[in-house]
């Protein structure tokens, strides 16, 4: 009925039926808050005597690129806007928008789509492209014999489902009768190039019809986000130096973990975070681990080297833009072809077993067990570029201002004879002193966010480092004098050696802060105890909170601990929401659907 009374309403104001259509499509996929901002651009263009409809001289609808992005980490997410960005230098009409706030229905009524999305954990979608990735694979999805489509996949060569999600869209909406614009294009962790080629070959296709057939700009975009946070100058790709304030150990002396307390100034950067969002830490390898390498190639340190259109000496460029503690199959594929080895060639041709093998390797590993005669510049080009890594934030704001903090483990294990440190995290824990220089940057993550009405209860689930976001969130809620009540289940070897932040839980709950917390220290007993244990002995409470409407939250190891904690949640609302597995997994996916189930695993 109140679409009724609108559409008379704006026809009364002098639309027509025609313009009324284009303004329905254009708004369709916008939320709440995005009406509001753009009820309020409207009427500035109205003082100044513009129009925003999108009117034609044919009387045709307007044509336009749709954007549509799924990102875990925010890497896809910040493609498309890069995307967007080089459309509107161009005058091409286009909007864009997360999967998460796109309209389903909307996309029968779209004349272009390119779609931008990464692949997460075994080849599953990212949290905010679940549901359309859903839609589009089951019997609701329409025909779309009018679409034109573009796919651009985002993942990593090491994982085995690389690019799984984008592979799933551009097959399912192709079969759904939509036409490719160009073919699919799958990216590894150094996108950029690949990204720009695919950018310019999707807009000369599109330029000249879209361009010629919009006389006018389309709506505002559509991504007016969330986030509530001024976006930052400093970016992925224009970092800020930051100093080191603190790094402090805070497992025990004899716990088998190094976990540490890091603490990083922003201050005169204007950098804002809300808890939930991750910080981007671009990191130095580790010199004397450069210099064994090159001694092993039988090398020069100091030989001159081209990368990326610069010269560098070997050093240099092996320290500060290379990938050298991970493994990936693009670097074996190249060294290979100068190993000339037969037990190399072998692993190549099983990708499970290069896989396992790639998993427990660095690549000083493969230089040391395959002996190759190659160049400085042939083993540069061998190896892809050094990609930041991703660390949840520890801190909210309100607590620490200008600060913002962390919770590093410090990986390290013995393989092939040899000790091994992590990159990132070796050197915010060891190498750089307090007062050193680190590059960082926010990448916001609109998909772990504290529920926005702050009477909302809130369950937790997070051992080892996992802990690290909740305790920002503990800080927000706690600021801002937050009643809905919070529950958190945290785990580790031993109690006396590595509750995390142990004094701040304490407080927190004598405060008020926290109303429950269910502790599972795997080593304290003969049997070992886990996270999803205490979930399942106290499935029936947790269940009703679920109903109740909690937020419920899981961060950390995404291999094992969040498939055992999905695991114990279907097990949960079977037994004390009387449903069948179908139906518990039915609930589950609809909490994910209504951001009522958050994760960020890694």
């Amino acid at each position: 009925m109140s679409s009724v009374i609108n559409q008379a309403t704006g026809l009364a104001a002098g639309l027509n039926e025609n313009q009324w259509s284009q303004i329905n499509q254009a708004t369709a996929a916008l939320n709440p808050q995005q009406l509001t901002w753009l009820s309020g651009y409207l009427a500035g263009l109205a003082q100044n005597g513009q129009s925003a409809v999108l009117a034609q001289s044919d009387n045709k609808p307007a044509k336009f690129l749709t954007i549509l992005y799924g990102s875990q980490t925010g890497n896809a997410k910040s493609v498309a806007k890069e995307y967007k960005a080089k459309l509107d230098a161009l005058n091409v009409p286009a909007k864009i928008a997360s999967m998460a706030d796109y309209k389903h229905k909307q996309l029968k009524t779209e004349s272009h789509v390119v779609v931008i999305v990464s692949t997460h954990g075994e080849g599953e979608a990212p949290d905010d492209a679940v549901a359309l990735h859903s839609f589009l694979a089951g019997k609701k999805a329409p025909k779309l014999n009018d679409l034109n489509f573009a796919v651009l996949g985002l993942g990593d060569t090491s994982y085995e489902f690389f690019c799984q999600t984008a592979k799933d869209f551009d097959k399912r909406l192709q079969d759904l009768g939509a036409k490719r614009i160009t073919a699919r294009v799958d990216c590894d962790v150094d996108y950029d190039t690949d990204a720009t080629a695919w950018f310019e070959t999707v807009t000369h296709q599109i330029k000249d019809e879209l361009s010629a057939k919009s006389s006018q700009s389309v709506a505002p975009s559509l991504d007016m986000g969330t986030s509530g946070v001024v976006a930052s100058q400093y970016t992925k790709k224009s970092p800020y130096t930051a100093t080191l304030l603190e790094s402090q150990k805070i497992t025990g002396r004899d716990s088998v973990k190094d976990i540490r307390h890091i603490e990083i100034s922003l201050e005169d950067s204007g950098i804002q975070y809300r808890p939930g969002d991750a910080l981007g830490i671009w990191f130095k390898n580790d010199a004397n681990l450069v210099d064994e390498l090159v001694t092993v190639l039988g090398l020069q340190s100091d030989v001159s080297v081209s990368w990326s259109g610069d010269d560098y000496s070997l050093k240099d460029v092996l320290v500060n833009k290379l990938e050298l503690t991970q493994s990936y199959p693009t670097f074996v594929t190249q060294y290979a072809e100068y190993a000339n080895n037969v037990e190399l060639n072998a692993l190549l041709d099983d990708k499970s077993v290069l896989r396992e093998y790639l998993a427990q390797c660095q690549i000083i590993d493969v230089v040391r067990q395959f002996p190759a005669k190659i160049s400085a510049q042939q083993f540069v080009d061998a190896l892809r570029i050094m990609t930041p890594r991703l660390y949840s934030i520890a801190s909210s704001q309100a607590e620490v201002e200008d600060e913002v903090h962390l919770t590093v483990a410090l990986v390290e294990y013995d393989a092939h004879g040899h000790a091994h440190q992590g990159g990132a995290s070796s050197f915010l824990s060891t190498r750089l002193e307090e007062g050193g220089e680190v590059n960082v940057f926010v990448e916001q993550n609109d998909n772990f966010r504290l529920p926005d009405d702050g009477n909302t209860p809130v369950i937790m689930v997070g051992p080892g480092t996992g802990i690290a976001p909740f305790r920002a969130f503990m800080q927000q809620r706690e600021a801002e004098e937050a009643s809905g009540e919070n529950w958190l289940f945290f785990g580790n070897p031993n109690y006396t050696q590595d509750f995390l932040y142990q004094t701040e839980w304490q407080r927190f709950v004598k405060d008020g802060v926290v109303n429950k917390v269910s502790l599972a220290f795997s080593r304290d007993q003969e049997q070992k105890v886990y996270v999803q244990h205490r979930m399942l002995e106290q499935g029936a409470e947790l269940y009703q909170w679920l109903e109740q409407g909690a937020h419920l939250y899981v961060c950390g190891d995404a291999n094992h601990m969040a498939k055992d904690v999905q695991d114990a949640l279907v097990q949960i609302v079977i037994e004390h929401g009387a449903k069948s597995e179908e139906q518990a997994e039915q609930y589950i996916s609809d909490l994910r659907r209504t951001k009522r189930y958050q994760k960020d695993v890694y």
